[in-house]
């Protein structure tokens, strides 16, 4: 069984950083997709940024320039480098993974594994 456990989720003022990573357990397979999102109360759960077995990231335009995504192979732990962080950034972030490709890679509905989500907070 796939097993997704995120941590590193905090507080931290605008302008600030953070780091929130997901270790991955339970599958062996060469191809997957995964990637992060993440839901702010009242809205939509939204594709943050994805990395798939080729090394191919892909970020939505807001992570653009300030998210930097990772992937450890070694340690199976997939890393989102948050930086200039804004209050607008504040939301719960959950890792997600799919055991192939995906072809929308920022939408929910590509994935079958999640974490539970670590709570990311940007005070103004």
């Amino acid at each position: 069984q796939v097993q997704l456990v995120e941590s590193g989720g905090g507080s931290v003022q605008a302008g600030g950083a953070l780091r929130v990573s997901c270790v991955v357990s339970g599958y062996t397979g060469s191809t997957y997709c995964m990637a992060w999102f993440r839901q702010a109360p009242g809205k939509e759960r939204e594709g943050v940024a994805s990395i798939d077995s080729h090394g191919t990231s892909r970020y939505a335009d807001f992570a653009k320039g300030r998210f930097t995504l990772s992937k450890d192979n070694a340690e199976d732990t997939l890393y989102l480098e948050m930086n200039s962080l804004k209050p607008a950034d504040t939301a719960m972030y959950y890792c997600a993974a799919y055991p192939g490709p995906v072809i929308n890679r920022l939408a929910t509905w590509g994935y079958n594994y999640w974490g539970q989500g670590t709570q990311v907070t940007v005070s103004s």
